[in-house]
């Protein structure tokens, strides 16, 4: 694996360091609590638009929503015009914020009809004036880049990837985040590792990998397979916020310790009551409906749950649906796929 130079990239990264990655519409504060409370080393905002930002546009704040306790913490920003980019980082810092990075990798339709997020690599001069904005405005080493392959190429010569990183790395980028799919294929198809490999080898600077990392198995092989220097869990974590707990274990060494029913819903238990502490409204409400599922699949009773929380109108409904799911998955055993 490459060298890292800690001091040059402002943050911890390597193979005992899991990153969360970003998360649209779910890698909020309390999930990311959730999430360093087993292990997360760094965590990254949901995506924010630098235009949003600038303009004061409501929910912006929200996503920037955070504690002392949630860092170190990385902002990610969205955006194709170098001077609102530079407003948005100049205004990010006068706050409190330290780490930052930007997005070039989003599929997402509305983002790339805007020329952000992978939409950037149909136009690298700009990108990298976008780039070297950022970089000013934060400081060298204080900057991540999310990549995908060239956009809408799957076969176009890895030189294009290779020549647009090293320029990013000889702007002062801190690091890099190779999400190993064009922005056509989304999340379909494989991960091509191989592009992680070749470029890990061609970089000083710590490359990250993101993508297909479901479990902490994918990760250690991941890591195995390519030589990047650290990883971001997105799915992985979504399934099961207790990924980075297995990921140590796996780095240690150490046999997995087995998730059973007790360990599951003390993990939900602390996500209410993170949820309900730091959030106000039904906002959050509506969402953990559609969480707590995710984490029970493959339990007897998981549909019957959601089913219930669709109809729970107040947290005292949540809770009491929960409890009758504890009683029909007591004695329950783990599905063999458990997320470690």
């Amino acid at each position: 694996m490459n060298c890292v130079d800690l001091n040059r990239a402002a943050l911890p990264i390597g193979p005992h360091y899991p990153w969360l990655a970003p998360l649209a519409g779910f890698g909020d504060l309390p999930f990311r609590l959730l999430c360093r409370k087993y292990g997360a080393a760094v965590c990254v905002t949901e995506m924010v638009s630098a235009k949003g930002l600038v303009h004061a546009s409501s929910g912006t704040a929200a996503l920037l929503s955070t504690t002392p306790e949630d860092q170190p913490l990385v902002v990610q920003l969205f955006g194709a015009e170098a001077p609102v980019l530079t407003k948005a980082v100049n205004m990010l810092r006068a706050s409190g914020f330290v780490w930052f990075d930007l997005n070039m990798g989003c599929s997402v339709p509305k983002v790339l009809r805007q020329g952000a997020g992978a939409a950037m690599l149909n136009n690298a001069p700009n990108a990298l004036k976008v780039a070297r904005a950022i970089i000013d405005a934060a400081g060298p080493g204080m900057v991540g880049f999310k990549l995908r392959l060239w956009p809408d190429e799957p076969h176009a010569p890895f030189s294009k990837l290779k020549d647009f990183s090293l320029r990013l790395q000889d702007m002062g980028a801190g690091w890099l985040v190779l999400h190993p799919r064009t922005a056509r294929q989304g999340f379909e198809g494989r991960a091509n590792r191989d592009a992680l490999r070749e470029l890990a080898e061609c970089l000083s600077i710590p490359l990250m990998a993101s993508g297909d990392l479901m479990n902490a198995r994918d990760g250690m092989g991941c890591l195995d397979e390519t030589g990047v220097d650290g990883l971001m869990y997105a799915r992985g974590a979504l399934r099961n916020p207790a990924v980075f707990a297995a990921h140590l274990q796996l780095c240690r060494k150490e046999p997995l310790v087995p998730q059973n029913v007790d360990f599951l819903r003390a993990m939900i238990s602390r996500h209410m009551a993170l949820a309900r502490e730091l959030t106000q409204g039904k906002t959050y409400l509506w969402k953990i409906r559609t969480i707590l599922p995710r984490y029970v699949r493959g339990l007897p009773g998981a549909r019957a749950l959601r089913d219930r929380l669709c109809q729970s109108d107040d947290w005292h409904d949540i809770e009491k649906a929960l409890d009758f799911f504890w009683l029909t998955a007591e004695n329950a055993t783990m599905p063999p796929d458990d997320g470690q």
